[in-house]
């Protein structure tokens, strides 16, 4: 009789990877990005058990947003009292804090519960070139397609 393998907690060897965003298209980055983090790209991936490794996204500042995205793509937040309702398009969010569109898309993209939580940690993104992981010693990563 074959057993299923489940990974554990304490035997995930966890890697840093580095993705430069410059004039990479928004939805295809974060779909490669959730899926390191999640580790759907290794063959011990276990659904209940966080496999998944780090990622840092550089250059958030020159992503693509394609068609009328910039001007017709809305952010919306909520402060709860009434008439609150607060509305940013993606270009204006673009241009005051670019490391946000990609954390909403990618985090968008994890599970919704007590383990996405923990996955989101994993996420670093940069609006520059710089990043200060360098001790982790990250591998660059290069987007399929």
């Amino acid at each position: 009789m074959r057993t299923t393998f489940m990974a554990k907690p304490n035997e995930v060897e966890r890697k840093w990877f580095v993705i430069d965003a410059e004039g990479k298209t928004l939805g295809r980055l974060a779909s490669e990005a959730a899926a390191l983090i999640r580790g759907k790209h290794k063959p011990q991936f276990t659904p209940h058990v966080d496999t998944g490794d780090f990622v840092i996204v550089i250059n958030a500042e020159k992503i693509v947003l394609t068609g009328k995205k910039l001007s017709d793509k809305k952010y919306y937040r909520h402060s709860m009292y009434p008439g609150g309702l607060k509305v940013t398009s993606a270009g204006d969010l673009l241009k005051k804090f670019p490391e946000r569109v990609l954390e909403f898309a990618i985090h968008g993209m994890l599970p919704k519960n007590r383990l996405g939580d923990k996955m989101k940690l994993k996420l670093k993104v940069y609006a520059g070139p710089e990043h200060p992981h360098q001790a982790q010693n990250p591998e660059v990563y290069e987007l399929r397609g």
